[in-house]
């Protein structure tokens, strides 16, 4: 129920919001254990010109993991858009170590290149869409 408000929330209530560039929900890499998460990204509430992303739902190697403690946090924020299918200028959290780095985004088809950095070392996953 929190997750289907928050992503409502999020987005908005524009279906044409889910079809536009990385708006949408996105499967990121496994972790070392074979976790991973869904985040559904869409409109910023602060300001709908920019795109956020909030942790949907997660997944431990054995399925659904309801109980994970960052279900409904922002992940992605204030992400700008950059040229066709890209963002850049926001931020990036990584829940496993609680740190956030300066981001960028590029969507290619079902596919979303999520960069994160620290100065000038960057870091970076390959996301699937979901939906």
């Amino acid at each position: 129920m929190l997750r289907s408000i928050l992503a409502v929330t999020l987005l908005g209530t524009s279906s044409l919001a889910l079809a536009e560039g990385a708006h949408g929900i996105w499967k990121t890499e496994a972790n070392d254990v074979g976790g991973y998460l869904e985040v559904t990204i869409g409109p910023c509430d602060s300001d709908p010109k920019l795109t956020c992303g909030i942790i949907s739902s997660a997944f431990n190697k054995d399925g659904v993991d309801p109980a994970y403690e960052n279900l409904g946090k922002l992940m992605i924020r204030d992400m700008k858009p950059h040229g066709e299918d890209a963002y850049a200028g926001g931020t990036i959290w990584d829940p496993e170590h609680d740190k956030t780095y300066k981001s960028k985004m590029t969507v290619k088809g079902d596919d979303l290149d999520v960069e994160g950095c620290i100065s000038i070392v960057c870091t970076g996953e390959h996301w699937k869409r979901v939906q």
